[in-house]
């Protein structure tokens, strides 16, 4: 698996975003969103149960993380009309106003190293990538736990100190001095 220092793997994968329009083809690659944060979030299937609570979840923190100089970006293994699908079928997914990767192939997912191998679908991992495209921070969950994207946020703030930030530390906190 992709860990922390590793550069985001070159990759152009399908995209669905919206309700609009079936998908025509669009993609996203790793070259989108320069100079931008990202927070790339793979969940195993669509029309499932948990997966649904951390996409709204954090949608519901699209602003924050904006505010913060960064970009939400879902990814799952379905195909971008099964994303289409699934955003329609549900307001609340509607309202996840960004791109969902249709790595159908599994093909980022294996190069992230976040495959099942028994249930060839990707296990709920999350990368925040810095504006150079190298990754900062990972956590990775398996198939049955959903992640809290507000954890995924403080982590963030905590990166874009270049600080020491000690347990528990949340934007506005002292950081750790060291002494001279």
């Amino acid at each position: 698996m992709l860990t922390i220092g590793d550069k985001l793997p070159d990759f152009t994968v399908p995209v669905q975003q919206g309700v609009s329009a079936l998908p025509a083809g669009e993609t996203l690659s790793q070259d989108a969103f320069p100079g931008k944060w990202k927070v790339l979030f793979y969940w195993p299937k669509d029309f499932t149960f948990v997966c649904p609570t951390e996409i709204v979840g954090y949608a519901g923190l699209k602003g924050d993380f904006e505010d913060r100089d960064a970009v939400l970006i879902g990814a799952s293994t379905d195909t971008a009309h099964v994303h289409l699908a699934w955003r329609k079928s549900d307001p609340d997914l509607a309202a996840a106003d960004f791109p969902w990767l249709a790595d159908n192939g599994g093909v980022l997912a294996a190069q992230l190293g976040i495959l099942d191998k028994h249930e060839h679908v990707a296990f709920r991992a999350t990368f925040i990538i810095d504006p150079d495209n190298v990754i900062q921070a990972v956590q990775v969950n398996g198939l049955n736990v959903g992640r809290n994207p507000a954890e995924t946020l403080r982590v963030l703030d905590a990166l874009q100190t270049d600080e020491l930030c000690p347990c528990n530390w949340n934007k506005g906190d002292d950081v750790l001095q060291i002494a001279a």
